[in-house]
């Protein structure tokens, strides 16, 4: 089993460039908050206990996961201050957690990984092989680097004649730096795992530099020490990408999702326009489900399979069963059952539960509603706190008059029920097994079982009327 490690995630800042109320690290990425990809990925990687390093009072604290600890800087600028206001979090009882969770006791891990919490798209198992070269050259601290990004403003890292890392050339301002060390590629990409009674000792005695502590300080006084610094290169730039402004979270984004398509297209979903197609992180999608163009799934949505979405429908927190149909639909926090059809243009709202088998047509809205197995509900129609039978059809222009003003109030249909075009059924009300109502009829009372239920005045034809309107004078 591999050694237990604490990640250390940087969260704090709201951004500036974002140009947002809302802190950096808590803009979502494909539904999830971005420190949040950073946090799972760590866990996955094997930490722990995460530590997200805050600053009082930016909202970084109140949006993380549970389970996440909180160290606060309250002191100092710079990297190395942050790293140093979670000391107590590795080395000593944490002071609390995120959502209110109790904080775990001190970790017994003595490796600790620095991670950036605006860096989203960093990978479990980059971590993992970053952890595994540490461990395996037994070193003080291991960098993360690359030589695929363009090298503009990172630091470069240079190395001794026999290819050992020597030292970081900061490059913020490249009139400093000579020539030859601005033609290097390999560069820093801000990740690091470090021996953790060695990082906080050497960051003690980390200077500052225009009034910040940097964490990059202490690889010099490890190597003093006689502790090796050693480079772990990658060629993975999704997991170095950075987002700093909103134009770096639509290019996270982009990258996210087709990482997430492609994860379900491996899985057997078939994607006919993936370019328009949304789907948020974590939800779950049965195989040879066809998704076509303009759907997205949110939240914690789950897709049967062999269903068939689209085009342009969008599903938000709720449940399909296998074989569901839903084309032109919009879906709330509803259950909609095995072999059911939707749409076009069927809107599911709240608390809207569908049985197998069961259609619900065009121009429909269902609100806390049950729909029974094989009943339909074919087009035009508002069912709302109601419970329709198994069997049943519903005919065109149906309402559910459930609120009185002050209440609502169910509506109760049998199963085998047929109802008639434009009927209203005024809650409370319950139509029996069998039973049929007349077009046009405003049920007030419960229709019996196998009755037909009528109410509206009787027909008068009124002759002559348009001869008389079209002599009256214009008003």
């Amino acid at each position: 089993m591999p050694e237990p490690f604490i990640a250390l995630v940087m969260a704090a800042g709201r951004g500036t460039r974002m140009r947002s109320s809302r802190p950096k690290v808590l803009h979502p990425v494909c539904g999830r908050p971005m420190v949040e990809w950073v946090i799972d990925a760590a866990r996955s990687a094997g930490a722990q206990q995460v530590v997200c390093i805050t600053r009082p009072g930016d909202g970084v604290a109140e949006g993380l996961p549970p389970g996440a600890t909180v160290a606060e800087q309250r002191d100092g600028e710079g990297t190395g201050a942050a790293v140093l206001a979670a000391r107590e979090a590795v080395l000593g009882a944490a002071p609390f957690a995120a959502g209110g969770v109790p904080a775990s006791p001190a970790s017994t891990a003595r490796t600790v990984v620095v991670l950036s919490g605006d860096h989203p798209l960093v990978a479990t198992e980059l971590i993992a092989e970053l952890l595994e070269t540490h461990r395996r050259e037994k070193a003080g601290a291991t960098l993360l680097t690359t030589e695929q990004l363009d090298p503009t403003g990172y630091g470069r890292i240079a190395r001794s004649g026999e290819g050992t890392f020597e030292r970081i050339v900061e490059t913020k301002h490249p009139e400093d730096v000579s020539s030859e060390l601005l033609a290097i590629r390999e560069i820093n990409i801000g990740a690091y795992a470090f021996d953790a009674a060695d990082l906080f000792d050497a960051l003690e005695r980390v200077g500052e530099q225009r009034g910040e502590r940097f964490l990059t300080g202490v690889f010099p006084l490890l190597a003093q020490s006689r502790r090796p610094v050693v480079t772990h290169r990658t060629d993975d730039v999704r997991s170095a990408y950075g987002v700093n402004s909103r134009a770096d979270l639509m290019q996270a984004e982009r990258l996210a999702q087709r990482q997430i398509l492609d994860e379900h297209a491996v899985a057997g979903v078939s994607f006919l326009a993936p370019d328009s197609t949304r789907v948020e992180v974590g939800v779950q999608i049965g195989p040879d489900t066809t998704i076509g163009p303009g759907v997205t799934l949110r939240g914690a949505t789950r897709i049967g399979a062999g269903c068939e979405l689209g085009p342009q429908t969008t599903i938000t927190d709720s449940t399909l069963g296998d074989g569901v149909s839903a084309v032109h639909s919009f879906l709330l926090e509803a259950t909609v059952e095995d072999g059911a059809t939707l749409g076009p243009f069927a809107y599911l709202r709240p608390g809207a539960s569908i049985g197998p088998g069961a259609k619900v047509g065009t121009f429909v809205e269902v609100k806390n509603s049950r729909i029974g197995a094989g009943t339909k509900v074919p087009h035009l129609s508002y069912i709302g706190d109601a419970d329709v039978g198994e069997g049943s059809n519903i005919g065109a222009g149906n309402i559910t008059a459930n609120y009185d003003g002050a209440r609502k109030h169910r509506t109760t249909i049998g199963d085998g029920v047929r109802t008639s075009v434009d009927t209203s059924f005024v809650a409370p009300v319950s139509v029996g097994d069998g039973a049929y109502t007349g077009a046009g009829s405003v049920i007030t009372d419960d229709v019996p079982e196998g009755a037909l239920g009528i109410a509206r005045s009787r027909q008068r034809n009124v002759e002559g009327y348009a001869r008389r309107r079209k002599a009256e004078p214009p008003e």
